[in-house]
């Protein structure tokens, strides 16, 4: 049998988190996959790791399916384009909006996997199958299975804030959290969104000390167990941190629930935080049913299963029952932005 070619499509560096595990399976299985980017990333790719230079280069790779976490596509790419999402719906808007791309979503769970297939039944350009998020592998496969483990002797807290000024607790809670990180009972992690005002990063930064640490880790993940609970705003990244089925504490999120304790007050901040780490059984059973409903493969096998969904979609045609929208201005952004003029 003759290697499958894949491509792995990105437009920002978060795309490397998001598609490596994809690239790990791809070879296990004895195919090749390369990269394109049209943004930053490319230049992190590492030794062994194959970047395509250009449109030309991709069409001569001719892969059957293009893999991104990114919101669209270049449409003449050969290949089943495929979506595997950059994050869970953290309540901002356009999560489940159909850009008219991609012939197959691999939606991360039983919510969005409901959310699709109700827009794919209304629309019929695409299929849906539901596999897990990739870039969870690496940490389900040592982390996925059993409780959180217990509370440490001095707690360990992690804050991270989403970019947007309209969303973004960073610049409220800033004095709240200088003042109780200075206190010696926790210990701190800070770690703000890339694209966040860089005003407000350098405060943050300015607080490292004997008790704080501001992580610059590319993956977020690598945090997480690292700490006992999370503190944010309306970040998608709080969807990953309640998969380890520890609590949240958020300020002002757009969709808060039960497996949240949503505030609306800096000096609401402390008893929350108290709250969080006393781990009720009525918030901890709420965390658990909820990152069941976004994620609920714990087994690191979600890349094998969106390989399999594009083989399958493959075998049954690869064909969707109505074409895609023709897209003209979106497509001749795309082309601007790749500066490719060349056939479709």
């Amino acid at each position: 049998m003759s290697a499958k070619h894949y491509l792995l499509y990105g437009s920002e560096r978060y795309a490397l988190a998001i598609l490596r595990p994809l690239q790990a399976a791809i070879r296990e299985r004895g195919h090749e996959a390369a990269w394109f980017f049209d943004g930053p990333g490319g230049e992190e790719l590492q030794s062994g790791e194959t970047l395509l230079p250009s449109t030309d280069a991709v069409r001569d790779f001719a892969p059957i399916a293009v893999l991104t976490s990114s919101n669209a596509v270049p449409h003449f790419f050969p290949g089943v384009k495929t979506e595997v999402f950059h994050g869970f719906d953290a309540g901002k808007p356009r999560h489940i909006y159909i850009r008219g791309f991609f012939d197959l979503y691999c939606t991360t769970g039983p919510r969005d996997t409901r959310a699709f297939e109700a827009k794919a039944r209304e629309v019929g350009h695409f299929a849906v199958h539901e596999t897990g998020w990739p870039k969870l592998d690496p940490f389900m496969r040592v982390h996925g299975a059993g409780d959180p483990p217990p509370v440490r002797a001095k707690p360990a807290i992690l804050y991270h804030s989403t970019f947007s000024p309209s969303w973004s607790a960073a610049p409220v809670l800033y004095e709240t959290i200088r003042d109780l990180s200075r206190s010696g009972r926790w210990q701190w992690i800070v770690t703000l969104h890339p694209k966040s005002d860089r005003e407000t990063v350098e405060r943050y930064r300015a607080l490292q000390g004997e008790h704080l640490r501001f992580a610059t880790e590319d993956n977020i993940l690598d945090l997480f167990p690292q700490v006992d609970m999370m503190i944010s705003d309306t970040s998608s990244a709080l969807n990953e941190f309640l998969l380890t089925y520890k609590p949240v504490v958020t300020f002002k999120n757009r969709r808060p629930g039960p497996q949240l304790i949503d505030i609306d007050k800096p000096e609401l901040l402390l008893p929350s935080i108290e709250r969080a780490l006393a781990r009720p059984p009525e918030l901890m059973d709420a965390v658990r049913e909820f990152a069941d409903s976004i994620h609920p493969y714990r087994d690191g096998r979600s890349s094998e299963r969106v390989l399999d969904a594009v083989d399958q979609f493959i075998a049954a045609g690869a064909r969707n029952p109505r074409a895609k929208p023709r897209n003209w201005w979106r497509k001749l952004k795309i082309r601007r932005r790749i500066r490719y003029w060349g056939r479709a």
